[in-house]
């Protein structure tokens, strides 16, 4: 269950984290001033709607530390993604050549269940022949 106490305390220390004010942060997040300080004063315990808000308005904070203290804050950056650059589509025969389960298998014999593109903002495009 969700400590009030705990979750007014984390939510604190990302107003610090920001140097942002309650009022500030009820403005980002899209919600009246008056739901913040009820959060803050244990009055009220926050909502699914008021954690995703903050989820969404700060990237850097993370699921599991928001609602029960367990994780970091701010997000660890895994520093492991190698960005590689675009390939184009006319090499994806070449691609699936190279990782063939099976080597006797050539691109003819394989069937293309969907291509994905990733773009760098997070969103994608999922293409079905």
């Amino acid at each position: 269950m969700l400590n009030s106490e705990d979750f007014s305390k984390r939510l604190i220390i990302i107003m610090e984290y920001y140097e942002i004010s309650a009022a500030l942060l009820a403005e980002k997040i899209d919600v009246q001033r008056s739901n913040i300080s009820h959060i803050l004063s244990g009055r009220n315990k926050p909502s699914l709607d008021f954690v995703l808000k903050i989820l969404k308005a700060f990237p850097e904070v993370e699921l599991y530390w928001l609602l029960n203290g367990v994780g970091t804050f701010p997000k660890e950056v895994e520093n492991s993604v190698v960005e590689s650059p675009p390939i184009a589509i006319t090499k994806v025969d070449t691609i699936l050549n190279k990782v063939s389960d099976n080597p006797k298998k050539n691109s003819t014999d394989l069937e293309i269940d969907r291509i994905v593109i990733f773009f760098k903002d997070g969103t994608f495009k999922n293409y079905i022949p």
